[in-house]
């Protein structure tokens, strides 16, 4: 498979050991050479990042034992037997045990190359559940997953506005989250105790400026709801002329005259807007209101596209991944290439949302590639389509070009032209396949 995925041989022949060995070394694995079963239970635990090739008739431990022993701390390690004539049905009962496959002597070394390639695929998807896995149950508690800069930055931040009061301005793009920022700011402080009352101002007609805002019944509108707590101004960006004009005014005041009150009632709220691109264009053009700008942007912050947090993606997609699962009741699924390439390689449009989405499909099992975009057409479907199939041979080759592109029957060079012209981050997603055979999860 990959040169990082690793080779546990376990042969008392010193001759054969150092040819089968080299056989390996020369397919590019990193072989891990031991004389005895003793050597090789001290060096393998479970998560090893590899698979085994041993002998089965050895001195003090056997083939079989060693077997035995590696599949009790590790039951989805693949071990392959080397056998002779008479060891083969020792060996198939290993293989009914659990055992991966074995070889009989001699063997040709294409064989043993070919065998351990599958087992070091099956291996390498077994490590990245685990890895997945392992991130949604780090992140099970977390509402704002992540470990790039920005995001830590971004974690630092929530509670010291919290307890503030100073009105907020979130910035991003669509799906970027920042509903959720919004609402981890107003639980950080003392205002979590009081309502956090919503505006949707891209939904707000003229004429109900004033129902939405100040109410008609005793309950009042969303500024009375929100005393004491938050108000989220949510979309702010495409709020009508007249609901900005409003909403200066409210804001310059801090007051509101509820239906049937004689006097107008202080506001004790703290605001919150979002926008999906900062508002000094609109601003120019005419199209968002100076003062309502000057008045929201006590604080700013700038929520980072998920193309630009690529490092988030593998514990943003566990997390997503954990929690549909649990809410439609099902169990998490494999991971399988296509699903790994399209992590890597997809630039995420949509960001977290998109994001979302694509773990509900997995864990219904549904077509995994990613949404197409309106009206996207048949050049631009076949384009994704011949991405995709090239991210799955070099997923499936573990970063090896001269494979992947073997598999597709094409020429090394005709595969980076391709990739390159496809955007495809090859690098990144190499990197992605070394931690994963390097056993780091981070």
């Amino acid at each position: 498979m990959s040169e990082t995925m690793r080779v546990a041989l376990v042969d008392d022949d010193d001759d054969l050991r150092r040819a089968t060995a080299q056989t390996l070394a020369l397919a590019g694995f990193a072989v891990d050479a031991f004389a005895g079963a003793e050597a090789a239970l001290a060096a393998i635990g479970a998560d090893w990042p590899g698979v085994v090739v041993t002998d089965i008739r050895m001195p003090v431990i056997d083939g079989i034992t060693l077997f035995e022993r590696l599949h009790a701390r590790d039951p989805a390690l693949p071990v392959i037997f080397i056998t002779g004539h008479g060891e083969v049905g020792v060996a198939v009962q290993a293989m009914k045990a659990g055992a991966w496959d074995f070889l009989t002597k001699p063997f040709a070394g294409e064989a043993l190359v070919a065998a351990v390639r599958r087992a070091a695929e099956t291996r390498w998807l077994a490590l990245e559940n685990r890895r997945l896995h392992a991130l949604a149950r780090d992140h099970a508690g977390d509402a704002l997953v992540g470990a790039t800069p920005a995001i830590a930055r971004l974690r630092q931040t929530i509670p010291v506005l919290g307890d503030s009061t100073i009105d907020i301005l979130i910035e991003g793009e669509s799906g970027t989250g920042k509903e959720l920022v919004a609402r981890l700011i107003h639980r950080a402080g003392p205002r979590g105790r009081q309502p956090l009352a919503t505006v949707a101002c891209a939904a707000v007609p003229d004429a109900l400026i004033e129902s939405a805002l100040v109410g008609e019944a005793a309950r009042g509108g969303a500024l009375m709801q929100a005393q004491g707590g938050t108000l989220l101004l949510d979309d702010i960006d495409r709020a009508s002329p007249a609901l900005q004009a409003r909403l200066v005014q409210v804001l310059e005041a801090r007051t509101v005259l509820p239906p049937h009150a004689r006097a107008p009632v202080p506001l004790d709220i703290r605001v919150i807007a979002t926008a999906a691109a900062p508002l000094e264009a609109a601003m120019r053009e005419g199209r968002f209101a100076p003062a309502l700008l000057y008045r929201l942007s006590g604080v700013r912050l700038a929520l980072p596209p998920l193309r630009d947090r690529r490092g988030d993606i593998d514990a943003l997609f566990a997390h997503l991944l954990d929690a549909a699962a649990q809410r439609m009741r099902r169990p998490l699924p494999a991971i399988s290439p296509a699903m790994l390439a399209q992590l890597a390689s997809h630039d995420w449009p949509g960001n977290v949302r998109e994001l979302a989405h694509f773990a509900e499909r997995a864990v219904l099992g549904l077509e995994i590639e990613a949404e197409p975009g309106a009206g996207t057409s048949l050049a631009e479907q076949l384009g994704r389509f011949e991405a995709r199939l090239l991210s799955e041979a070099f997923v499936a080759e573990a970063g090896e070009v001269n494979r992947a592109a073997a598999r597709l029957g094409i020429p090394r060079e005709t595969f980076y032209y391709k990739a390159k012209r496809h955007g495809l981050n090859l690098a990144a997603l190499r990197g992605t396949l070394r931690r994963i055979t390097s056993g780091d999860s981070r």
